[in-house]
């Protein structure tokens, strides 16, 4: 208790063991801290709750990062915390000896709120979603070095958590990409020109498994971004692949990745909208079909719109698959449950007259963790099926 940190004061009894406290439970202190500064949680009744970031102009006031009042929150707290979440990667995973690009650090996750880290071979793409992190990123750098001995970074935040944060960062100088491998199949991470941190590592084993279903078959790869899910099924001995994507930037990385794999794939720059319409009135389908579309939305009154946009583009896509064939349909909006998620999917099937037996739901790989009594950090809804008519 005799730390030298500035205290907060709760409003109101504690019973939490979430690491979030929102701005209204939370006393205006009579000095405010500076945004992200480290902060001790006093209690109702005097008792001291926890040690985290506080930030008065976020709609989070605290971020508890650690609950025992001995153990300060210094270099030597992240340098601890960042080796338990690296040795949970390399030593309990055993992630090296499938791929060279995971993520490292997975936010409230590793019970670090407010950063995400990812790998790709000697590149470190840092992201900061809270103003605490991005104020102690020497600290961060220098945990990480420890581990990885002459890694390259690239660090950014985006506009939006900016502005909820209260911080500004311009980002670092772009890094130069890294091809990454993943089960033997070969990508460029390029976090300067992608959206994200630069490659979606979260899918890898959701790619891995689909891409077992795939030899000899038509592929479509809808939403495909950098064409993670096509260059998979291409390199698996799909008989053709089609990826389609909105975004030109994205389609030419893709093109790259498949040049990367000696892969044939077909790259259309289309919405999937139109285009999903015109390829069913053509009567053309598909034994596989891969739908991955970008996050809907961050905003609660928006969920409702969002799985309206869901059920449109399933039920679309439920249209070009070949009876018997599969449909991988995901969902990386937070907001949206599993559970909503897969009554959309029900619906989509009803109002595409298909019907689906699901064969598969999982969701993103092992190295992005998330807490019993946090789970927000579970985003990624993964559904595997089959049209059976």
């Amino acid at each position: 208790m005799n730390a030298p940190y500035p205290t907060v004061h709760l409003k109101n009894a504690w019973r939490s063991s979430h690491p979030w406290i929102f701005q209204r439970l939370v006393e205006k202190p009579t000095q405010r801290p500076k945004p992200g500064s480290i902060v001790d949680v006093i209690g109702v009744e005097g008792e001291w709750i926890g040690r985290g970031f506080y930030n008065g102009h976020s709609r989070i006031a605290v971020r508890i990062l650690e609950t025992h009042p001995d153990v300060p929150v210094d270099a030597g707290w992240f340098s601890r915390k960042i080796a338990e979440a690296v040795s949970l990667r390399r030593d309990v995973l055993k992630l090296d000896e499938v791929s060279n690009a995971w993520r490292v650090v997975h936010s409230e996750g590793d019970g670090m709120s407010g950063l995400v880290v990812d790998r790709y071979g000697d590149l470190l793409v840092v992201e900061f979603f809270s103003a605490g992190m991005f104020r102690h990123r020497e600290w961060i750098y220098e945990a990480l070095t420890e581990q990885f001995p002459g890694c390259r970074f690239h660090s950014f935040a985006d506009e939006h958590v900016q502005k909820q944060e209260s911080f500004d960062y311009r980002g670092s100088v772009p890094a130069d990409p890294s091809i990454i491998t993943e089960h033997g199949v070969r990508f460029r991470a390029d976090p300067a020109g992608a959206h994200k941190t630069g490659f979606f590592a979260d899918q890898r084993e959701n790619r891995e498994w689909l891409s077992r279903q795939v030899a000899g078959k038509r592929v479509l790869d809808l939403c495909c971004n950098t064409g993670g899910f096509g260059v998979y099924a291409a390199v698996r001995g799909a008989s053709e692949v089609v990826g389609i994507d909105i975004d030109e930037d994205v389609i030419e990385i893709a093109k790259g990745n498949a040049k990367l794999n000696d892969a044939r794939i077909k790259f259309v720059q289309a919405d999937i909208f139109p285009w999903l319409r015109d390829a069913s009135n053509a009567g053309d389908r598909y034994d596989v079909v891969v739908l991955d579309p970008a996050k809907m939305t961050r905003d609660r009154e928006q969920v409702i719109p969002a799985l309206k946009k869901y059920l449109d583009m399933n039920k679309l896509a439920l249209g070009v698959v070949k009876p018997g064939g599969l449909l991988a349909t995901f969902s990386c909006t937070g907001l949206v449950s599993e559970e909503q998620f897969l009554d959309m999917l029900r619906r989509a099937a009803f109002y595409a007259n298909r019907t689906i037996q699901i064969l598969k739901v999982s969701g993103a790989g092992a190295d992005h963790p998330f807490m019993a009594h946090v789970q927000e950090s579970r985003y990624l809804k993964a559904v595997f099926c089959r049209v059976v008519d």
